[in-house]
This record gives C-alpha cells, sequence and structure tokens, in this order.
C-alpha cells in the first residue's frame, strides 16, 4: 500500500508573475525560500514558505491559458491558509484592497471561514483554526 506522508507542495502558475510575487509575499506574507529564473523556459519559479513549512511554488510561463474556477470547475477547487482570527484576517486583505466573501459558519466543524482570490483568480480560503 501507498503510504503518504505529508503534502510536499502546491503548485501555482500565474499570469503576471510580479503582481502575484507581491501578493503572496507582501499582502500574504509568505517568506521566499528562493527564486529561480529558468531563461530556456522563459519561467520563474519562487518556493514559498507557509507557516514554518515549504509548501508553496509560484510559477510564471508566457501566455498560460486561463483556467475555469467558477461554475464550480472539475479539479483542484482551492487552496486553504489556517487562521487564527478570520475576522482580523479580512479586515487587514480589505485594507489591501482585496475582494472577501461574507464570513461563513461551517456546519460540521463550527468555524469561521471566507474565500478570496489571487491576482489571477484561483479561489484561496481563510479557515478559522
Amino acid at each position: 500500500m501507498l503510504k503518504l506522508s505529508r503534502v510536499h507542495h502546491i503548485a501555482v502558475i500565474c499570469s503576471d508573475y510580479q503582481v502575484s510575487k507581491h501578493f503572496y509575499t507582501v499582502i500574504l506574507g509568505l517568506e521566499i525560500v528562493r527564486e529561480v529564473y529558468r531563461s530556456e523556459r522563459d519561467s520563474y519559479k519562487l518556493d514559498l514558505m507557509v507557516g514554518d513549512q515549504y509548501q508553496i511554488e509560484l510559477f510564471s510561463f508566457p501566455h498560460p491559458p486561463a483556467r475555469a474556477s467558477r461554475p464550480e470547475a472539475a479539479g483542484l477547487r482551492h487552496l486553504a491558509f489556517e487562521v487564527d482570527d478570520v475576522v482580523a484576517s479580512v479586515e487587514y486583505l480589505q485594507q489591501q484592497g482585496i475582494v472577501v466573501e461574507p464570513i461563513r459558519i461551517d456546519e460540521f466543524t463550527g468555524k469561521q471561514f471566507t474565500f478570496f482570490a489571487d491576482p489571477d483568480g484561483l479561489p484561496l480560503e481563510l479557515v478559522e483554526k
């Protein structure tokens, strides 16, 4: 039987590298592990830490095709981040000009959660710790 130990990383392809780099590092506050430009692919690869784990790879490629997100498309739905305070996190994002959906309560866990999007429309979720 296959035994998976953890999620190693999540790869995100962006359409505007500088805009997405700013969003993920300045607005979301993710720490840069390493940044590499791959000239043969005309592509950047930015490795980012979420908390104390390396988990997100941000890639740029020239002219990536748009990916359907809404209505609910098949495939990966969203990326969720755990936060201590959903309300304070929403207030911060709104101060940064980020549109955030109304906070909801998960019917099974009783925890608060909400959604917003990265610069390319990738749905991101905040989940109460």
